[in-house]
């Protein structure tokens, strides 16, 4: 009898034991807990420790009220352009209303696919309008400006506050780029052919006007030297003429030898000469007024 006791006694100690552990719970810092009764939320709790509910007919479901985020699989969209783009996003989000997100979407795994589903729907039309130079330039920021409101105005019936959306990565498909490479060698191959073209023109003026202006400055050269030459030659003549009304003998002698100069000069020939010539006259006498 007293083994049936105790075993009893047993029993209730370990029920009431268990129907006190089921009747707390502990709050975690940085979540917040939706208390559910019978299938029903009534209470959430936001303040961490220890938390006491109904055993047996409450249950206790926590969500991380961190700010969390999303970074799903890379996906291929169409520009605005019909160029192909593919992208890797990442979504800062957060936890605001555990109630609603708990009848919306239940569970953090559904509520992650949904918002996936919800920024791709999203990126896919407003990349959808946008051309591939608008991602390369400061247009990049406004567009995901746009997506990450729009997302977030959509996301906020879920119990979600969405922070920002952002691309993560932004590339050329490889069959496109390659095309895209190819074409740019194709642009730049023209391009050089024009400016070489263009290049050989602009020197066949450069070098007629420069063969133009060559022969105005040598036509204008000639031209000063034969004045020059004609001043000095006159100027010459002017002195030789007072020279020869000076001393017209010594004139005649300095001419005489300007003559066998320009005759003899850079010449290997041998002139013979009868001694009485004339044009010995001055070897003989020297020039006149010296005495031998």
């Amino acid at each position: 009898m007293r083994q049936h006791v105790r075993g009893v006694g047993l029993l209730v100690a370990v029920a009431a034991i268990w129907l006190a552990a089921s009747a707390v719970y502990t709050l975690p810092e940085g979540q917040k807990a939706l208390v559910i009764r019978m299938g029903a939320p009534i209470d959430v709790d936001e303040q961490p420790g220890l938390k006491l509910k109904w055993p047996l007919i409450d249950s206790v479901q926590y969500f991380d009220a961190r700010l969390q985020t999303l970074a799903p699989a890379p996906e291929e969209l169409i520009l605005g352009d019909e160029k192909r783009l593919e992208v890797e996003t990442y979504t800062r989000y957060r936890i605001v209303d555990p109630l609603r997100f708990y009848q919306t979407v239940h569970t953090e795994e559904q509520a992650r696919a949904q918002l996936t589903q919800l920024v791709s729907t999203t990126l896919r039309r407003e990349l959808g309008k946008a051309m591939i130079r608008s991602l390369l330039s400061d247009d990049r920021a406004r567009i995901l400006e746009q997506v990450a409101s729009e997302v977030a105005v959509r996301a906020r019936p879920l119990g979600i506050d969405v922070r920002e959306v952002r691309l993560h990565r932004a590339d050329l498909p490889l069959e496109t780029s390659q095309a895209i490479y190819d074409r740019m060698v194709s642009e730049r191959q023209q391009e050089a052919k024009e400016l070489r073209a263009q290049g050989a023109e602009w020197a066949q003026q450069i070098q007629a006007k420069a063969d133009s202006e060559k022969t105005v400055i040598l036509s204008e050269a000639q031209r000063q030297s034969a004045i020059i030459h004609g001043e000095a030659d006159a100027e010459a003549n002017a002195i030789l003429g007072k020279a020869f009304g000076r001393d017209p003998k010594f004139y005649k002698f300095y001419r005489s030898m300007q003559t066998y100069k320009q005759s003899l000069a850079d010449t290997n020939a041998t002139v013979i000469l009868a001694p009485d010539s004339a044009f010995m006259h001055d070897f003989k006498d020297g020039p006149p007024g010296v005495k031998p």
